[in-house]
């Protein structure tokens, strides 16, 4: 259930969605209000689970990790041990940035961050060592052409 939130909060979290170090100072300035009514917005909204945490965004290739994947997956099982067995299998590989259930002829959809297809193909073995899957479909990301972790608050960004 969607939280309820008016026009300043929406701002304040889209300043916090491109820059979560801004100072209170500089956003207030920004939306033309004071400190107080934005420190206490932000700790209501953290409080409330809007906001669920701070992280940095780092660069992956600066990192080498140059390779993104895309794992399709469909099983033929559908069980509840097959379940926990994937879930705990793909929670426990840092690769995994992303999964996601899907509805369709894919079950699930995975988005891997690796160093090559080397760390792929290793990725790739050790993850059906835990769990049998009936298919995988596998696509190498040649660009990526955007990557947000901004969601859409249904406001103008300055």
């Amino acid at each position: 259930m969607a939280a309820a939130m008016d026009d300043l909060d929406r701002k304040i979290l889209s300043l916090l969605q491109v820059d979560s170090s801004l100072p209170l100072d500089e956003i207030a300035k920004k939306l033309g209000t004071s400190k107080t009514p934005v420190w206490n917005r932000i700790r209501k909204m953290r409080k409330s689970g809007v906001i669920k945490g701070e992280v940095a965004v780092l660069d992956p290739e600066k990192l080498g990790l140059e390779s993104c994947f895309f794992v399709l997956i469909r099983t033929s099982e559908h069980d509840a041990d097959w379940l926990a067995r994937f879930l705990k299998a793909v929670q426990n590989r840092p690769e995994v940035l992303e999964a996601h259930r899907l509805a369709g002829d894919i079950d699930y959809i995975l988005k891997v961050r690796v160093e090559n297809a080397k760390a792929f193909d290793n990725f790739y073995r050790a993850l059906i060592k835990e769990v049998s899957i009936f298919n995988v479909t596998s696509s190498l990301s040649m660009e990526e052409i955007k990557n947000t972790t901004a969601l859409p608050l249904g406001i103008e960004s300055d």
